[in-house]
């Protein structure tokens, strides 16, 4: 039903229930406050080792604060944990997209991509991060990704002017290549399923209409602070609106790629991305299995 009812609600409406919903844990968060109840710096550095994270891992993650509970020192106590238990060999990436809804709409309605100022529109984890020294952006317009560490330059060079954000020249498919995880922090498949998009450009003739036809031309500020222009696809809202990416949890469980743990308060999920993308390319041409028809066809 709750898929059923995303597909068929208008973006103007989603984002009232998001903002809704915002508002409610807002409350919540300053009720555990007021009782004391605060997640540490410590509170979560342990329960980070705990879910399988290690030093010198490669760890991409999608986050949500409000899910965590009330965290003592907010998103940078979360980034400095994360950095903690991967340690100074290990490298850390964030998406960091303006956009939180349609990419068709996003695409429409910008003149410019500023690289260094353009903000990230998915949580205040994503942005602190962001802004924090020493981290590097990559440069496409729609689905850049933040990095940090001894490997963030070849993480994030060559996104500019490639024609989506999947491809094998961006950070999501070279996380894969560098046998990476992937934390969803208090979000899931649902709302963060990117990495799912790698089957679609990994693949020939995917068979599914899941970009928009017209090719897009976008002014990007770089960190050279020259302005180029490039061209990219973005989805098809259409297509977008039957994703059903949850619906896939139990077939990356079964497949040993994907574990439930929880952070603080928050239910999450960690992922082999190296796993999860080679399963999702035998599945598909295998039995049709996608994040629109996860029981194939």
């Amino acid at each position: 039903m709750r898929d059923f009812l995303r597909r068929i609600s208008p973006s103007f409406l989603l984002a009232w229930f998001r903002k809704r919903k915002k508002n409610q844990k807002k409350r919540e968060l300053n009720e555990a406050k007021s009782k004391g109840h605060l997640i540490t710096f410590e509170n979560l550095v342990s329960d980070l080792k705990k879910s399988g994270i290690q030093k010198g891992d490669h760890l991409l993650v999608h986050s949500s604060l409000s899910s965590i509970g009330y965290v003592e020192n907010g998103a940078d106590a979360v980034i400095n944990a994360l950095l903690e238990v991967v340690g100074d060999d290990g490298n850390l990436l964030m998406p960091s997209s303006p956009n939180a809804f349609l990419q068709l709409d996003y695409i429409n309605e910008i003149d410019l991509f500023d690289v260094k100022n353009s903000p990230s529109a998915l949580g205040v984890i994503s942005e602190k991060f962001r802004l924090m020294k020493g981290v590097i952006r990559s440069e496409h317009p729609t689905e850049p990704v933040c990095c940090y560490g001894p490997m963030a330059k070849q993480y994030t060079k060559d996104h500019f002017g490639e024609i989506t954000p999947y491809t094998q020249n961006s950070p999501f498919y070279k996380l894969t290549k560098n046998k990476g995880k992937i934390l969803y922090l208090g979000v899931t498949l649902d709302n963060a399923g990117t990495s799912l998009h790698l089957l679609e450009d990994a693949v020939t003739d995917f068979k599914f209409p899941i970009y928009f036809d017209e090719k897009f031309e976008v002014d990007v500020k770089r960190h050279s602070g020259e302005i180029e222009t490039m061209h990219t696809y973005v989805h098809n809202p259409l297509q977008s609106k039957k994703r059903k990416c949850d619906k896939l949890i139990p077939k990356f469980i079964q497949a040993g790629l994907l574990k439930k743990i929880t952070i603080g308060e928050a239910d999450c999920l960690l992922v082999d991305s190296f796993e999860m993308l080679d399963f999702m390319i035998k599945e598909y041409k295998k039995s049709g299995v996608t994040m629109y028809t996860p029981d194939g066809s």
